[in-house]
């Protein structure tokens, strides 16, 4: 058990400072901990879009219980470094138009939908909302959409852009991630999402909807190639109703087959919280899959459990 070093301070997240590299890089160098290529048991963390434009009060589309959340991970990542063999971030990363964008969609007077509207394939049929861009696969998309079953095209507020604050992850957990980096000696991964700007992209792994002309899935597949190798993958981040829940259902897609390959999969529930919208009950829906995820033999643990 590390205790948590001195420069760690939990009242700072949800907030932006500069992190001390050096005194970071110091302390871990001194912690004293055995290279992560001498780990007998491969154990890979992913965080999934622990962000600070969802996870800071003042973000763009700030996810409630996420300071929580990323307080709980911190400590987990401190206790058990000498477990952890690698850590990998998702960063979703949008331009300013992209379709779950405002300016994507207008109304028949011009008027760009208000945040968290949701679009369906019937009011782009009536008209009611209609594609300022690629409007052929605007259409399509909704439609596919409701085809495969998947979410209803919400409108989000202008989040995560690339190049902007709102994209870099919390510092404080930043500053976790990075004195494993130099404690453990081995390189963080950092995984880019999100930047195609005709669909939308929960889950790291592949878009709702894929673009034949885009193909998006060969770090998808290295990745799930990856696991075969790994004694267990544990999860966190933010929305446990939205990129956790769908990485997750397409990890379970990929090894439905696999029970040996489900139970290495540990979801860390207290290091996650959904999307509050002001007519969808995300966290039921997201729930209720959970819950199927489970009977398949994903385990659900909590930050304090032993690993």
């Amino acid at each position: 058990m590390n205790p948590l070093p001195p420069f760690h301070d939990p009242q700072r997240v949800g907030s932006l400072f500069y992190p001390d590299m050096a005194v970071i890089a110091a302390h871990a160098t001194e912690a004293g901990l055995e290279p992560a290529t001498s780990d007998e048991r491969q154990i890979h963390l992913l965080i999934i879009d622990m962000q600070v434009d969802f996870c800071h009060p003042q973000g763009a589309l700030y996810v409630p219980g996420a300071e929580g959340d990323i307080r709980r991970l911190i400590g987990f990542i401190y206790r058990h470094a000498g477990k952890i063999s690698k850590i990998t971030c998702s960063l979703d990363s949008h331009l300013p138009f992209q379709i779950f964008h405002p300016a994507w969609w207008a109304d028949e007077n011009g008027r760009h939908p208000d945040p968290f509207t949701v679009i369906s394939a019937a009011d782009v049929e009536a008209g009611r909302w209609q594609p300022l861009r690629s409007p052929d696969w605007s259409v399509h998309y909704v439609h596919r959409l409701e085809k495969a079953a998947k979410k209803a095209l919400v409108v989000w507020p202008y989040h995560v852009p690339i190049g902007g604050i709102g994209n870099a992850l919390d510092p404080e957990l930043w500053s976790a991630v990075f004195w494993h980096s130099i404690a453990r000696q081995v390189q963080p991964y950092w995984w880019i999402k999100g930047t195609t700007p005709e669909v939308e992209h929960y889950s790291i792994l592949k878009p709702e909807v894929a673009r034949p002309e885009q193909p998006q899935d060969a770090k998808g597949q290295a990745f799930l190639a990856e696991l075969e190798k790994e004694d267990m993958l544990l999860i966190a981040g933010e929305a446990s109703s939205h990129c956790v829940l769908e990485t997750v259902n397409d990890l379970v897609q990929a090894f439905a087959d696999r029970p040996d390959m489900l139970s290495r999969f540990h979801i860390l529930q207290d290091c996650m919280s959904p999307v509050m919208h002001p007519e969808i009950d995300f966290a039921a829906l997201a729930q209720a899959e959970y819950e199927r995820f489970a009977q398949m033999g994903v385990r659900f643990i909590n930050s304090e459990d032993p690993l």
